[in-house]
């Protein structure tokens, strides 16, 4: 497997990085800067960036063996030899991102659930770590397609109605009392308008009814 090694990831020159989703920074030893290029860990781990289509955070690439000893890495770690990356699963369902991983060419998986983060290597084949917890879907179901739409809801239209006419009386009752106190030219009108009033109270019992018929016959044919 080639390798070219840089005592600082600023040194490599932009005509040796062929991988346009990652930057050397990404990949460099978090302790010391030095990055150690595999170029087919590099192209396998390009190959998952794009078969999932999103960002992969890579929480720590290659390491150093002095900073890798300050972490408590294995003795022997992949990291040393920068054919295993260590990938944030904040962004990823990690079933779904291991088989990306498998199906790629990646072999050796380390799970660290607590730490939120998927270890991945070049091999040989081998796994560890506790299992990651099942994720709920975080998308609401569908609306079944018999549901009413709630514009056109019998309910809705019933319950609007007496609303409507619950407050067309309240305001017939406030113009009665306002005409009947400070309009005196024009009391004649103030019994039409108690008339006015009883006609609203009529539509709003109207509408309590056609919604509360509309609830129970939607209750009946398991609509709601």
């Amino acid at each position: 497997m080639p390798t070219k090694t840089y005592a600082h990831f600023s040194d490599v020159p932009e005509s040796a990085w062929r991988w346009p989703r990652f930057s050397p920074a990404e990949i460099a030893c978090r302790g010391t800067g030095a990055i150690k290029i595999n170029t087919e860990a590099m192209d396998t781990l390009q190959s998952l960036r794009n078969r999932l289509g999103k960002p992969l955070i890579v929480r720590s690439g290659y390491r150093s063996p002095a900073h890798n000893r300050a972490v408590g890495g294995a003795p022997a770690s992949k990291h040393m030899l920068g054919t295993a990356f260590d990938i944030a699963m904040s962004n990823h369902d990690p079933a779904s991102f291991a088989e990306a991983a498998r199906a790629v060419g990646f072999l050796g998986f380390g799970t660290y659930p607590r730490s939120g983060f998927m270890h991945i290597d070049l091999g040989p084949a081998r796994s560890w770590g506790e299992p990651f917890p099942v994720r709920a879907t975080p998308f609401v179901a569908e609306v079944p397609p018999t549901r009413e739409v709630l514009t056109d809801s019998r309910t809705l239209k019933g319950s609007g109605a007496a609303g409507v006419a619950t407050i067309g009386a309240a305001g017939v009752e406030v113009a009665q009392d306002v005409l009947a106190e400070t309009q005196s030219a024009i009391l004649p009108l103030v019994p039409y308008l108690d008339t006015l009033r009883w006609v609203f109270i009529g539509v709003a019992l109207i509408g309590i009814i056609v919604a509360i018929h509309a609830r129970i016959d939607d209750w009946k044919r398991g609509q709601r």
